[in-house]
């Protein structure tokens, strides 16, 4: 038989063990759970980029695509609409505030632009 003191010292190692597995389970947990979360992360973000490089580029607009009215004006930039309508918005995206999507011809809510300032567009 052991005696109770080599039994006691054999106990107490043996605690001082555990207690020493328990430090370096509970130390290397997080990284471990921050190493897989990473390659996660990077299984996912790979499959993403395989997506995206099997998606087509998106297609370049067709002048067909364009307003009909649309026209350049030297130092303001593309317009679309009738320019001589008081109710024109002056832009390349809507035609006026009365009605946006037009068209301009034979449109009721027409006014001729009688401001000054505009005469020389």
């Amino acid at each position: 038989m052991l005696s109770p003191i080599l039994g006691t010292i054999l106990g107490s190692v043996l605690l001082n063990i555990l207690e020493t597995i328990l430090v370096f389970v509970v130390g290397l947990t997080p990284p471990v759970i921050c190493i897989l979360a990473m390659q996660k992360a990077k299984k996912k973000e790979q499959a993403r980029l395989r997506e995206a490089i099997r998606t087509p580029p998106p297609r370049e607009v067709s002048r067909e695509q364009f307003p009909i009215d649309q026209y350049y004006l030297e130092g303001v930039g593309y317009l679309i609409g009738d320019i001589t309508c008081r109710f024109n918005a002056r832009s390349a995206y809507i035609r006026c505030g009365v009605n946006p999507s037009g068209p301009c011809e034979n449109c009721h809510d027409y006014e001729p632009n009688n401001d000054e300032s505009d005469e020389d567009l």
